[in-house]
């Protein structure tokens, strides 16, 4: 089973079981909806402890959730510093809109030019600011980044395992 990153348990928040969250999702609102299940990861453990989603509520840059059977801060001081995640079933298709998709489908796949010339493959995804970029490592070459802009990133096809990018002056 897949599993993939929605966030992290930074720290506890109250007495009455609540913990802070920061979301490394762009949907937060049905990732830690009310009844979602979730997996936390903790340090040094091999398998991950099932939650489920008793509240959620926003609070300054985090969010607050609390699960149910844990009612107060010792049950849930445990999971601080873990990484929550959920299943490939918990994806949902609908939740992309067309020329969207998840990071770990872009990883992996050949970066392309235009010409047909293979630059490597795509390593992970940055998340600096106004816009994504694509790193690429390239053999022999130092990793090459792709701003996740349409005069670059021409085409994503999945099917064939590559991107189709247009280097504009001053990337390679």
């Amino acid at each position: 089973m897949a599993y993939y990153t929605v966030g992290t348990i930074v720290n506890t928040h109250g007495i009455k079981g609540e913990v802070r969250v920061v979301a490394t999702t762009d949907f937060p609102e049905s990732r830690f909806a009310v009844g979602s299940t979730l997996y936390a990861f903790q340090k040094d453990q091999a398998t991950p402890v099932t939650l489920t989603v008793a509240s959620v509520r926003q609070h300054k840059n985090f969010y607050l959730l609390s699960f149910e059977g844990k009612p107060s801060i010792n049950d849930v001081e445990i999971f601080k510093q873990s990484t929550l995640k959920v299943t490939d079933n918990e994806l949902e298709s609908n939740d992309l809109r067309p020329g969207e998709y998840y990071y770990h489908q872009i990883v992996g796949l050949d970066a392309v030019t235009v010409d047909g010339e293979n630059l490597g493959k795509i390593k992970e995804i940055l998340s600096p600011g106004a816009n994504d970029v694509w790193v690429v490592a390239r053999p022999g070459k130092s990793d090459l980044l792709l701003p996740k802009i349409d005069q670059v990133i021409k085409r994503v096809d999945l099917d064939q395992g590559k991107v189709i990018v247009e280097l504009m002056e001053g990337l390679d």
